[in-house]
């Protein structure tokens, strides 16, 4: 399985020929090709979240999982979708995904409402991926940690629209991941950060900081 990253929130997971597109704003990619997508989950409805999504859906007849009004959104403009709520396991031939809760606001570009936003539990060939999407600091990191046990997390660290720094490091202890991913960061000035204040807290803790440019490749 292979860990791809797409710059600002966006990751593709590779795993046995199958391509998984998360929160797909790919501005920072523009030569990268989205090609042979099966699947594409959207942590809420925000500019850059929603990204391509919907085009990226229409181009690959993949399916979008997001929650239940931000689905119907991409709906109504074509995509394929599979609008779901937080809650139990949803299965995929590849594997199986669990929606968390996360802190933050959720509209679409036009404004719309878009439901509750969330993250992402990714279970796959045997590995639990937490993606937080864009959310604060939350007590509901303990119970992630506690029930799902993530051998992997990606966090937000850029402040002032999600978590920073500092609130990503009590997160991670909570979560328990052996390796923690930073995303959300460096791609406008309102959320640039000194990256090696987060590789050293996370060492200080225990665990693995993995800090990836644009188009890195982490195998999992």
């Amino acid at each position: 399985m292979k860990l791809t990253y797409l710059g600002h929130s966006a990751f593709e997971i590779e795993t046995k020929g199958t391509k998984i597109l998360i929160d797909p704003f790919l501005v920072r990619v523009p030569a990268y090709k989205p090609n042979n997508i099966s699947d594409i989950f959207v942590t809420h409805g925000h500019g850059d979240h929603l990204g391509s999504a919907i085009n990226i859906s229409k181009n690959n007849n993949a399916t979008i999982t997001a929650t239940f009004e931000l689905a119907n959104y991409c709906a109504s403009y074509g995509a394929k979708t599979n609008d779901v709520a937080l809650g139990g396991w949803i299965n995929y031939k590849w594997g199986r995904v669990v929606l968390v809760p996360a802190i933050h606001g959720n509209s679409t570009p036009d404004g719309k409402y878009a439901g509750v936003p969330c993250g992402f539990v990714f279970e796959i060939e045997g590995k639990k991926i937490y993606y937080a999407g864009d959310t604060s600091l939350s007590s509901e990191m303990k119970v992630i940690g506690e029930i799902y046990k993530p051998d992997i997390s990606i966090l937000p660290i850029g402040g002032k629209y999600t978590m920073d720094i500092e609130h990503s490091i009590i997160a991670s202890e909570w979560l328990g991941s052996n390796t923690i991913i930073p995303m959300h960061f460096d791609t406008f000035s309102a959320i640039a950060v000194d990256i090696n204040d987060f590789i050293s807290g996370i060492n200080a803790i225990g665990a693995k900081p993995v800090v990836l440019n644009i188009m890195d490749e982490f195998n999992l």
